[in-house]
């Protein structure tokens, strides 16, 4: 879908009651105040990257479980479409509601249970990832996941697109560190997975189903998270290197000589100092950029440790042998602030033009370097004048590469080359931020056809009216 583009064109459903009798019943189920129209809806109707706009039919902004399970009745009886989301931070038009009801789920923001004993909090789906992080964090906890937009961010969706985040390397996506969930299925019926089992060997792992599925299957409002010590003592660094050999040989000396401690392997070129220094003047890179910068942190849960002590020793050999040519180790929490500071800007800094692609990839390790070099010579090839820049949480193969094209006419031709290219050497065409609208042509092409006939068969068996954010994540037919 071409940026920009308003999704009113697209075919309209066909309602089984009269709108405003449906709104007046949303009206009495949820109180008018919650059932937002016209101007009231300012602020729901696009998305951070400005390429999808729309206009929902309402928005309605349920309290309890009870209200969602509500809202699904009717749209069932009504096939009304309904699109739910959470702090609309996905970067793929996945909350994208043209025409369609949609569910804000920003009211249902209770810390339902903390269990610090256990290791666990139960929370629905409207709390917002900062405010988890601040709650745990005063029992000597903390939920792993992390990301530039967790002040923004809430449960239901960083769940529902399987967000990832710097910290996957050591922790994982957002689905392991999920133990449980509470889920309103199409027809309105509660799904009540809540539990805080490790082990649960029953059948089907519907938990994992929803997660990841785009609000495509069921609206998720509650859910139980796993939690970890909060670390005693972190180390951060920033590296200059000359290459992608440098940085995946240090990776490796750093997993084995901190036994796994690394939380942080982020990647940052050269150029995105280059639009650090454009678009945030005030701003000071501490290195001399190379070609490959890796932001760093390793942490520990030891009292007493020193991991910045150990860090620099880590550190000392490839120094002295060139490996790294330049390198900063930040000594105060200020210091490591900036430098995280500095990384979840990247949006900010390189999602600021049109056009624009914006693409997630995953790929084996000892790939990316090579990935990278084809991708490049496509793109160029497609578009001589276009201009190319990946940032990525290494650690994991999870790459942001973006391309800054000479012509709108360019963006569809390169966003496939780049999904295609990724498949081709074994990689995905999404890591972290989901299908949405943006990818579903990927899907189409370049998805097992027996895994995407298998994904329609529980679509259709799960939401067989078709109301739950249709048109995103599974291409029809």
């Amino acid at each position: 879908m071409d940026s920009k583009m308003v999704t009113g064109a697209r075919k309209a459903p066909a309602f089984l009651m009269e709108t405003g009798m449906l709104l007046d019943r949303l009206r009495d189920l949820l109180g008018a105040d919650h059932v937002l129209t016209g101007a009231d809806m300012a602020g729901y109707g696009d998305e951070f990257t400005g390429h999808y706009h729309w206009a929902p039919l309402a928005v309605l902004r349920p309290a309890t479980t009870e209200e969602v399970s509500g809202i699904l009745r009717l749209a069932s009886e009504s096939r009304t479409p309904v699109v739910p989301v959470s702090g609309g931070t996905g970067l793929n038009g996945g909350h994208e509601a043209q025409g369609r009801l949609m569910i804000s789920l920003a009211r249902m923001n209770r810390i339902r249970d903390f269990n610090p004993a256990a290791r666990t909090i139960s929370v629905e789906a409207g709390v917002i990832l900062q405010t988890i992080h601040e709650n745990v964090a005063r029992e000597g906890l903390m939920f792993p996941l992390s990301f530039g937009a967790k002040g923004s961010a809430m449960v239901g969706g960083f769940l529902s697109t399987n967000a990832g985040g710097s910290n996957v390397v050591r922790y994982g996506n957002a689905r392991a560190l999920c133990l449980g969930l509470e889920v309103v299925m199409a027809d309105g019926a509660v799904m009540n997975l809540m539990t805080a089992l490790h082990k649960d060997n029953t059948g089907y792992d519907l938990r994992d189903l929803m997660i990841g599925a785009e609000g495509t299957l069921g609206v998720i409002t509650a859910a139980v998270l796993h939690l970890v010590p909060e670390p005693a003592a972190r180390a951060t660094a920033l590296l200059a290197l000359p290459g992608f050999p440098q940085a995946l040989s240090l990776l490796n000396r750093l997993q084995t000589g901190t036994g796994g401690a690394i939380e942080a392997y982020e990647y940052l070129p050269d150029l995105f100092f280059d639009r650090m220094a454009r678009y945030k003047p005030d701003w000071t890179c501490p290195i001399t950029p190379a070609p490959v910068n890796i932001l760093l942190e390793i942490a520990t849960t030891v009292p007493g440790d020193n991991p910045q002590s150990r860090l620099e020793d880590l550190l000392e050999a490839p120094l002295e042998a060139g490996d790294i040519l330049d390198a900063v180790v930040a000594s105060s929490e200020a210091q490591r602030g900036y430098l995280w500071t500095m990384r979840e800007s990247a949006a900010e800094v390189s999602l600021n033009e049109d056009p624009l692609v914006d693409t997630d990839v995953s790929l084996p390790l000892d790939l990316i370097e090579p990935w990278l070099n084809r991708m490049n010579a496509e793109v160029s090839r497609l578009d001589p004048q276009a201009r190319m820049m990946a940032i990525g949480h290494l650690g994991d193969g999870n790459l942001h590469y973006t391309v800054y094209p000479s012509e709108k006419a360019f963006v569809a031709p390169i966003r496939d080359a780049i999904s295609r290219e990724a498949v081709i050497m074994g990689g995905s065409f999404s890591a972290e931020h989901g299908v949405g609208l943006s990818k579903l042509g990927s899907m189409a092409k370049y998805k097992d056809p027996v895994a995407l006939r298998t994904m329609r068969a529980i679509k259709a068996a799960l939401d067989p009216l078709g109301i739950l954010n249709p048109g995103k994540t599974v291409p029809e037919a």
